[in-house]
């Protein structure tokens, strides 16, 4: 079991009054229409009650005592309020939908924008998948709760109050052996709904196992095969098989189980009802109509009974939901902006690293002492061993995180007395692994500038490269790139990442291993746009290609979170230290593959 797994566990493990209070609090803008409804609510319910008594009396008042005007009289009554308990069953039905449906709605965008103002840090230790089941599955079960379970249990509720009272009418005698009856039907109820809902839960648990099984097998098949691993998989396939097979027989038992045992506590109370009702009866204290009313109100409170037991178990999981869906809620951004910020339309200015320490975990220092200064419009390569500290160093220049110690300072002032909005509109980023958001090329080349014109879109393109291939598509700028891009081959994407970037004009431009997935044409064209988007600016390049860093300003090499090294490329190669190292240990294949490429062109001109 996974910590998440285990935590849905915890969750569901007791009652929990003041999560309850605030799902339902989660109506509190919808008012009107929580009103409306339980008002539909308590008047159909009182109506079903009453027209048991109705019953009672077309037959006592109506067919025994052979009065026709009262049977119409009261037959008309039943008629006309039948019409009103339509028109308040259509009232509550459409107002705990909707209901259900805004409570949704406003959470999930509720959820939606509190989750673009969250720190890199949350999304470093909380999995997409949790994220992802808290928006949908958890929300919709507090809608659920809000509008349907609220309707279900005032229904009920009222169903029963009502039942009542027309007994106590009828007679209070019978009337507390049915009041005796209820407690014992609600116990039974409650128990069985909660060890079914709890074999159904480990149903889908499982099923979600078998359909991930299934998936890995699949699309692993080479690897299985490879390996001999089919007995081995079918062995573990078979146990999870089995639990689930198991979970539903018990989930089915219970099921079969509960409806007899509900009916058998029903038919005793029944058998009391006739038995003394029969006798009241021959005293004349009892009418035939009245027993029959009896009866019916017995059967007829089975339903809410069960109903709220029903409710009562899936609460408890509801709440589990409202509980992760508030965790979430109640996240902190780590990174927050000051209550008084310094307006700033401009980055322009020299950048400085002063004595920064950096921990994403405490006791596991990332950057230590570390200090730099970049003047403006210098070039930065960052080399070294993967996990140096090169991503943390540009991560913490966007302010996507901030020092655990010591400060950052932009053009002359600590970078914290700043929005984060304007240090991130300042900045262009081309990442390793480009992100493309589903809609055209054009659409995703104007994410960061909605107010860009088709015409600084082109420009932007042509800048970067990415024109001449956008033009031979069949559709242009107008075509559409699929989820992530996937229509697109990487090289391309990664051009029009560029262009985003471009076209957002920043001050200061980040390349973080943008070249490394990418076939050399490509990367020679990413180069040249590269070089364009660079003139004039501050610049940080992380890479692992020679060809990607050597014309930089300066090339520290990061080591353990600090600058083992730093200088121009002749520089560091003059003093054969850890760069020379690298540079011959990493670098030097790509001069061999440099001048192979150059060598079979040279032949092929021959």
């Amino acid at each position: 079991m996974d910590q998440y797994e285990f935590e849905e566990e915890e969750f569901t493990t007791q009652f929990n009054g003041s999560t309850l209070k605030r799902m339902l609090v989660q109506a509190r803008p919808h008012w009107p229409m929580v009103v409306s409804f339980l008002i539909a609510i308590a008047l159909v319910s009182a109506l079903d009650s009453y027209f048991t008594y109705l019953s009672m009396r077309i037959i006592d008042e109506g067919i025994i005592a052979e009065n026709q005007v009262v049977l119409f009289e009261i037959i008309a009554q039943y008629g006309a309020l039948i019409v009103v308990q339509a028109a308040g069953v259509f009232t509550f039905i459409y107002m705990a939908g909707i209901l259900g449906e805004k409570v949704q709605y406003d959470l999930r965008r509720r959820l939606f924008n509190h989750l673009q103002h969250l720190s890199f840090s949350y999304y470093d230790r909380t999995p997409v998948g949790w994220i992802m089941s808290r928006v949908n599955s958890d929300t919709e079960r507090i809608g659920w709760l809000v509008s349907w379970g609220l309707l279900d249990v005032v229904w009920g509720v009222m169903n029963i109050l009502t039942a009542l009272y027309f007994m106590m009418r009828i007679s209070w005698q019978l009337a507390v052996i049915v009041l005796l009856m209820i407690p014992v039907l609600l116990v039974v109820a409650v128990q069985f709904k909660k060890r079914i809902l709890v074999q159904f839960r480990l149903v889908r648990k499982l099923n979600s196992q078998i359909t991930g099984a299934y998936n890995e097998n699949i699309t692993g098949v080479r690897v299985t095969k490879a390996l001999g691993r089919e007995q081995k998989n079918l062995s573990e396939f078979e146990e999870t098989s089995v639990e689930r097979f198991r979970s539903g027989y018990r989930a089915a038992w219970l099921s079969a189980l509960f409806l007899p045992a509900v009916q058998l506590i029903a038919a005793f109370a029944i058998g009391a009802v006739v038995v003394i009702g029969g006798l009241q009866a021959e005293y004349g204290t009892m009418t035939i109509g009245g027993i029959q009313a009896f009866v019916a109100y017995i059967t007829f409170m089975m339903w809410p009974i069960q109903d709220l037991a029903r409710v009562y178990s899936e609460t408890q999981h509801a709440i589990a939901s409202a509980e992760r869906v508030f965790s979430l809620a109640d996240a902190r951004p780590e990174v927050r902006d000051k209550s008084v910020i310094v307006p700033a339309t401009s980055m322009v200015g020299d950048i400085e690293f002063d004595h920064v320490d950096f921990y994403y975990e405490k006791e596991k220092p990332v950057l230590r002492d570390f200090t730099l200064h970049v003047r403006q419009g210098e070039t930065i390569a960052l080399v070294g061993a993967t996990g140096g500290g090169k991503s943390t160093i540009i991560n913490l220049l966007c302010r996507f995180y901030e020092p655990t110690q010591g400060v950052i300072r932009i053009a002359g002032r600590d970078y914290t007395e700043y929005s984060q909005h304007d240090i991130h509109s300042r900045l262009g980023i081309v990442l390793q692994t480009p992100h493309l958001f589903s809609g055209t090329i054009r659409e995703n080349l104007r994410y960061g500038r909605l107010d860009a014109t088709d015409q600084e879109i082109e420009d932007a393109a042509r800048l970067s490269g990415a024109h001449d291939f956008i033009t031979v598509l069949e559709r242009g700028y107008d075509e559409q790139v699929g989820e992530g891009g996937v229509l697109l081959s990487v090289g391309q994407k990664q051009l029009i990442s560029l262009a985003r970037a471009v076209l957002a004009n920043p001050d200061i431009f980040i390349m973080d291993e943008a070249t490394s997935s990418v076939d050399t044409l490509t990367e020679a064209l990413i180069q040249r746009g590269m070089e364009r988007m660079m003139q004039g600016r501050t610049s940080f390049v992380i890479a692992h290609r020679l060809s990607t860093i050597r014309r930089a300003s300066r090339i520290l090499v990061i080591q353990n979170g600090r600058i083992a090294e730093q200088g121009s490329h002749a520089e560091l190669i003059k003093q054969r230290g850890k760069y020379y190292d690298l540079y011959t240990r990493q670098f030097r294949h790509e001069r061999e593959e440099e001048y192979d490429i150059l060598r079979n062109m040279q032949l092929a001109a021959t």
